[in-house]
């Protein structure tokens, strides 16, 4: 049978009394099991817990107890003193007057009163105490500052230095509930503490608490309007509200208040880079720099910067500066990883990259940049392992979740891939592109039957034409199907699907728009079709050329000559050294271009005439170019001519889209580590030949495998044009 509460109490108190404080403790915890609010039971295990030197715990206790029958004086006597001898001043006052409400003999209240007067003017804080914080601050000891400023605050509440350098530490151990409510006492010690609002508002900041940091950041400057301190700090509270602007303003106030304050050069020329200033910020930088020659960050900066401008050399440069003056700088390590990959140089990349992940271990964009250049090397397993691990440390990073479904579209994890592409519309660089409708996106589940689906489309006129070639699957399942995409394709297409509803892309209407049931963006059309797409091994031609222009193309092909006549393009209108990598100069295509009677079609649509002589120059061959044809923007034409050639030999560029789509037998010079090699962007049509070479192999081979089958080919081409 088990004891009662009552013959349990008796047992402790007797326990408690003889000194046997274990056995004590055993029989109030076992009363507190049964009946949590027992007030005897808390206030005597509290009674025990201040003997063994465990305050904190014996407060809670007493407030229990009070809580469970506060008509008890003995359980206010315990409590009170207890705050006192702790010196908690504030709360033992304010638990006095609630002892005064309930009734507390006055004898009791003024001795307690006595006892909290005395306490409070011998509890004068050591300058030694406040050295040593000071002395642990300096060497950033914040852990060490944070534990003896708590238990001082609670000796000396009055003293303003400790909190303020319970604020600051707390800020730096980025424990930030402690850091608010230390500078709001500060603040309430002295509200006209211009410091103290300042620092609070850098706090709120870290919080997230923008609106509310701003106000604390404004108070500061009224109360000290010469504090450029402050105008720094709001600076960087308006940068990440996103008022870019308006940071701008308050560094350049900063900056005149305290024309060598290297913070506000600094910040200010990070904010111009991210409004794309960058001249202004690389000024900036220079400044900084000129204040101090040593400030590696500023380095790091300019050199990031240098970098966007695409100076890389220089921005090498710099950053290799930035990390001889600090050699554990993970983010300068990183930077030159960038600035490598765009240069090309990719075990280079890597090394810097594993040099930043050594110093940062936990930095999502640096495993996610390593993730590319593994991918550029063929590491396509490396790569995939990059990118997860980049995800794992940032789960909504929608830039390594994007470059994770290329590493395994090109590994051939089709279904893996689409799925991870659908993170496009989370990367902010892709969001542009995006359209807002008050109707649902069709999930590829939803039946479509008697439903209009509008398609969109997002990116350029490459993407669009090779995209539409599963037009006619959607169109088996809907009753109607609208297509907006870019004007100038709309000839081409509609002529080429006429049972789709053709219209130029118009943004101004969408949430208005009542016209049909569901949209879907065209990079998403792969997704919901990839069984099918995957059992059509053999894509008829799916664009319809003119074919009265197809016929006056073929005439004026005639006029140049006999045939074959092959359509060539070579370079992008887009140029980086990574995007070099899949266009060769024209000079190595000598293989080709020297092919013995052939009747070469020019098909680049800019930057061409330098090539051109180049080519006439060097090989004594001439590309034949229509002038009067705009290969830009005539895109009905460019089709017809296409279908009107005999083969169109290209690199991974927009024209070959053309020829694929409209039957003309392609073959493509391509890259094939190219993060651009899969699936979802190669052309599906059955008319195209892959020629690819390795990340580390010159282009010889391609161009010599396609010169021998194109010389295969072109007696059978003409052959059978003479029999025609």
């Amino acid at each position: 049978m088990k004891p009662s509460i009552e013959k349990l109490m008796q047992q402790g108190i007797s326990a408690h009394q003889a000194g046997r404080l274990q056995e004590a403790e055993k029989y109030y915890k076992n009363i507190l099991q049964n009946q949590s609010n027992h007030p005897h039971a808390n206030h005597n295990l509290g009674i025990l817990s201040v003997s063994l030197n465990n305050p904190d715990n014996a407060l809670n206790l007493f407030k229990r107890a009070i809580h469970a029958n506060p008509n008890i004086d003995q359980f206010w006597m315990s409590y009170i003193s207890t705050l006192i001898k702790e010196h908690q001043f504030d709360d033992a006052k304010q638990a006095l007057k609630k002892a005064k409400k309930k009734g507390l003999p006055i004898d009791k209240l003024n001795a307690l009163s006595q006892h909290l007067f005395a306490e409070k003017k011998t509890s004068k804080p050591f300058q030694s105490d406040i050295d040593q914080l000071v002395s642990l601050y300096n060497q950033r000891q914040f852990s060490a500052v944070i534990k003896n400023a708590q238990i001082l605050t609670k000796k000396h509440p009055e003293v303003l230095i400790i909190w303020n350098i319970l604020g600051a530490s707390a800020t730096q151990m980025r424990m930030l509930d402690i850091a608010v409510t230390a500078f709001e006492k500060v603040i309430s010690l002295n509200p006209n503490y211009a410091e103290g609002y300042s620092n609070l508002g850098n706090a709120l900041k870290d919080q997230g608490k923008l609106k509310k940091a701003i106000e604390a950041h404004k108070k500061s400057i009224s109360l000290k309007p010469d504090y450029a301190e402050a105008y720094c700090n709001m600076g960087n509270t308006l940068v990440k509200q996103g008022n870019l602007d308006e940071a701008v303003e308050a560094f350049n106030k900063s900056i005149l208040l305290k024309p060598d304050y290297i913070e506000a050069y600094n910040n200010m020329g990070n904010i111009l880079k991210e409004l794309d200033k960058l001249e202004e910020a690389i000024i900036a930088f220079e400044k900084v720099i000129s204040l101090n020659p040593n400030y590696a960050e500023a380095y790091n900066n300019m050199g990031a910067t240098l970098q966007e401008q695409g100076k890389l050399d220089e921005s090498l440069k710099v950053l290799k500066k930035s990390v001889s003056l600090k050699p554990d700088y993970a983010e300068a390590y990183s930077n030159i990883g960038v600035t490598l990959q765009e240069q090309f140089k990719l075990d280079e990349a890597i090394v810097a990259y594993k040099k930043s992940i050594f110093f940062q271990p936990n930095v999502a964009e640096t495993y996610s940049n390593m993730g590319r250049v593994l991918q550029d090397q063929g590491n396509l397993e490396d790569s995939i392992n990059a990118f997860n691990k980049s995800i794992l440390l940032k789960p909504d990073y929608a830039e390594a979740h994007q470059n994770l479904s290329f590493a395994l579209l090109n590994s051939g994890k089709l279904q893996e891939g689409l799925d991870q592409y659908e993170w496009r519309w989370k990367n902010t660089k892709f969001s542009s592109h995006q359209r807002s409708f008050s109707q649902p996106l069709w999930d590829g589940k939803k039946s479509l039957k008697g439903k209009t689906i509008l398609l969109w489309c997002e990116q350029g006129i490459g993407d669009t034409l090779n995209w539409s070639s599963c037009l006619s699957l959607l169109t088996s399942e809907a009753e109607h199907c609208i297509l907006e995409c870019q004007k100038k394709l709309i000839p081409l297409l509609k002529r080429s699907f006429p049972k789709v509803e053709i219209k130029p892309t118009n943004k101004k209407f969408d949430l208005k728009r009542d016209d049909f049931d569901f949209h879907l963006p065209m990079g998403s059309l792969y997704k919901h079709f990839i069984n099918q797409i995957r059992q059509n091994t053999k894509i008829k031609p799916y664009l319809v050329p003119d074919p009265d222009r197809v016929n006056f193309w073929k005439k004026r092909l005639n006029c140049l000559g006999k045939g074959p006549y092959i359509g060539i393009s070579w370079k992008s209108s887009v140029v980086s050294p990574y995007r070099l990598q899949h266009y060769p100069p024209i000079s190595e295509w000598s293989r080709i271009l020297t092919i013995p009677n052939i009747t070469f079609i020019n098909l680049q649509y800019i930057n061409f005439v330098d090539d051109l002589s180049k080519i006439k120059d060097k090989f004594g061959v001439t590309v034949h170019n229509f002038e009067d044809l705009d290969l830009y923007n005539d895109i009905d034409d460019v089709a017809a001519l296409s279908a009107a050639l005999d083969i169109v030999v290209s690199t991974k560029v927009t024209p070959l889209i053309f020829s694929a789509g409209v039957g003309t037998p392609t073959k493509i010079a391509n890259w094939r580590q190219s993060v651009y090699n899969n699936f979802l962007l190669n052309p599906v049509s059955s008319y195209v030949e892959m020629y690819e070479r390795n990340t580390w192999e010159t282009w010889d081979n391609v161009f010599q495998l396609i010169a021998d089958d194109i010389s295969k080919q072109k007696n059978n081409i003409n052959n059978f044009k003479d029999k025609l």
